[in-house]
């Protein structure tokens, strides 16, 4: 089943997806991958939904991805004795450790280690921004503390609204005892993806990856701007990024957000880690068969700048016309990819190859293809490197990855361009390209008569040992190549 499109769609399963019938209906419209909200799933339904996937996957006969996104620390206040308050600009409110239902001049947060990080000057934003409040006041009597703040923009608050703090840097892990309970679960229901919310540092991906010991891969959710801020050290450690334009969008000015998804998916096709780009990218198809203009325009935007895959969240997971929506960025994808402007700014944001042995031979590769008339580039991969250093070069050509590692075929499901097909390793030369030939026509990439570019590692079965490149004639009948 060979897609027309290189981006990789991400559909987030919930209430409107989470049949098996369901599902297989949105792999069929497009979705490469699957995300499980972790938020909102519990650790029995997750098993479900994992099992779902995999006899969806054992049906179409085409491996399919699965991402578990953990929660992460969920920062709310406390509760109003009527519920609701409402808060005028120029007020001053107090942010306390006190569990007594607060009035219009304060709340408790329960948090404790929030109001020990808080400082004059930071910012507090109640329920996505609606409210902000500015700390003029932190006092501190040993562990109890209190922040006195202004408020900068009224509004009502009611009963254990979420806080957001874009000027704070939390001392806490990123993993609550929720997200330690649900990693181990996902990681025993065999999910191929961790996606981590909140980092803020290298250490709350290197937290997980420790835990994962190479179970999953971890993508790091840049949703925060204290992850903004330390990004290099961030993508060193993490094998994808996300860009959770949500809250990222609430704890940064709104403005900055675009030029934020540009550096990040740039950054992660020099490195040649995955990028999703997430959030309201379909909003209007939560109650509407078509999307807006302008939404169209936003998916398009992810596409043309070289994104590994765009995601849908709320549109799939709950929206009236989950399958539309799926299908609706299928053809966004196929259309951008096919405009004349794709190629040149695809090729104008090509940087140089890493200095490796596997960098030289993928950007050899590229050149190759587009040099001669190949059909398809099929990588031999065991650990899924190679296909993503191909992948990093974003080639005109389509590729094929063949590994024996059914673990690895899923998690290329989220990279760019990679048509994964699980078969085993390769005994020798002539195998080899016998074989990648004849995948190649199976899938749909070759016919008889015409050439692929081959691959591999030498030894055969070394992770990480790419170091031949073969040109390969298809056999007439295509069951061949020599």
């Amino acid at each position: 089943m060979r897609r027309l499109r290189r981006v990789k769609i991400v559909a987030t399963l919930g209430p409107a997806s989470s049949t098996p019938e369901m599902i297989e209906k949105l792999f069929l419209a497009g979705a490469d991958l699957f995300r499980i909200n972790m938020s909102h799933t519990s650790r029995d339904a997750l098993r479900e939904r994992v099992a779902d996937i995999r006899a969806v996957e054992a049906k179409v006969g085409r491996p399919i991805g699965i991402l578990a996104d953990l929660q992460g620390p969920k920062l709310r206040l406390g509760v109003f004795a009527g519920d609701r308050v409402m808060l005028d600009a120029g007020d001053h409110f107090t942010l306390d450790g006190d569990a007594t239902p607060g009035d219009r001049t304060r709340v408790q947060m329960p948090h404790p280690e929030i109001l020990t990080a808080l400082e004059p000057g930071h910012t507090v934003l109640i329920d996505d921004g609606k409210v902000e409040l500015k700390v003029i006041e932190v006092r501190r009597d040993g562990h109890a503390a209190q922040a006195i703040a202004n408020v900068v923009v009224g509004g009502a608050v009611s009963n254990r609204k979420g806080v957001s703090l874009p000027d704070t840097t939390i001392p806490v892990s990123a993993l609550t005892g929720k997200d330690h309970s649900d990693l181990e679960a996902a990681l025993d229901a065999g999910v191929d993806w961790i996606a981590v919310s909140f980092v803020q540092r290298p250490e709350d991906v290197a937290e997980v990856k420790k835990t994962a010991r190479g179970r999953a891969m971890v993508m790091a959710k840049i949703e925060k701007p204290q992850a903004v801020t330390r990004l290099d050290e961030i993508f060193e450690l993490a094998d994808g990024l996300m860009v959770a334009r949500g809250d990222l969008g609430v704890e940064m000015p709104l403005e900055q957000v675009p030029g934020i998804q540009k550096r990040i998916t740039r950054m992660g096709r020099r490195l040649g880690k995955p990028i999703v780009v997430a959030t309201q990218m379909l909003e209007s198809m939560i109650s509407a068969p078509v999307p807006t203009r302008a939404e169209v325009s936003d998916v398009a935007t992810a596409v043309f700048e070289g994104a590994d895959a765009i995601m849908l969240s709320a549109e799939s997971a709950a929206g009236q016309y989950p399958t539309e929506a799926v299908a609706t960025m299928n053809r966004i994808g196929i259309q951008v990819e096919s405009d004349a402007n794709f190629r040149t700014i695809i090729t104008a944001q090509r940087t140089e190859p890493e200095r490796t042995g596997a960098d030289a031979i993928a950007a050899a590769a590229r050149t190759i293809a587009e040099t001669v008339d190949i059909k398809t580039i099929v990588a031999w991969t065991a650990s899924g490197s190679t296909g993503l250093r191909i992948a990093r070069e974003r080639s005109q050509t389509p590729t094929v990855a063949l590994t024996p590692n059914v673990a690895t075929a899923r998690r290329l499901a989220v990279s760019w361009g990679i048509h994964a097909v699980v078969t085993e390793d390769a005994h020798d030369m002539d195998d080899m390209t016998q074989r990648a030939c004849s995948h190649a026509c199976d899938e749909g990439f070759a016919q008889g008569n015409e050439r692929v570019l081959i691959v591999a590692g030498i030894p055969f079965g070394s992770p990480g040992a790419t170091n031949m490149l073969r040109v390969a004639f298809v056999n007439p009948a295509g069951t061949g190549g020599r």
